[in-house]
């Protein structure tokens, strides 16, 4: 399903409704809808690069995401985010898992939106929580109650994912290969 786009100040391949061609891919949704998983399937059938933007962090910094958000804050985390979005989406030709605070900033969804095919992998917090439940490395659910904070994060972040996707994919009641087919799908109209 193609998201309707509304927001004046994007460039005008926007307001015409197209998405750019095939430079980048881009997966955005919430911590464990499966943007690493189906990003890395759907890699390997079109013949791209893979890269979970998070681990390309991990890499560059040698500590992980937990590590970073408890030494630095998150504040100075969404600083790098920002700088590997904007070098890994210029390089082209990749599906790119983002981190899923990646859209907090508008500069961040501006950058996505333009430089790649946007896909949103829309899970709700119920089927966040029963893949999450047992997740310790997700520094934001390292709280009391962490399905109370999926719910928060869903409600913040929602709006934030559609206004950077081209196309919303449910993931609710799809296999692995199911969900890749259709995002594989609507990457098609990316083409058009």
């Amino acid at each position: 399903m193609k998201q309707a786009r509304h927001n004046a100040g994007m460039k005008q391949e926007e307001e015409k409704g197209a998405a750019p061609r095939r430079r980048a891919v881009a997966l955005v949704g919430m911590p464990g809808c499966g943007k690493s998983t189906v990003g890395m399937q759907l890699a390997r059938r079109m013949g791209l690069g893979f890269c979970d933007s998070d681990q390309w962090i991990e890499a560059q910094h040698r500590m992980s995401v937990r590590e970073f958000f408890a030494q630095h804050g998150e504040e100075a985390f969404r600083d790098l985010e920002a700088r590997a979005l904007r070098d890994l989406l210029a390089a082209g030709g990749v599906v790119l898992a983002t981190g899923g605070g990646a859209v907090l900033r508008a500069e961040n969804r501006r950058v996505l939106y333009t430089g790649a095919c946007v896909l949103y992998l829309r899970s709700t917090p119920e089927q966040l929580w029963r893949r999450l439940r047992h997740d310790t490395r997700r520094p934001l659910l390292q709280v009391p109650n962490p399905q109370q904070r999926l719910r928060e994060l869903y409600a913040e972040r929602d709006a934030l994912y559609r206004e950077c996707a081209h196309f919303v994919v449910n993931t609710r009641g799809l296999s692995l290969q199911m969900l890749v087919n259709r995002v594989q799908m609507q990457l098609e109209l990316c083409d058009k």
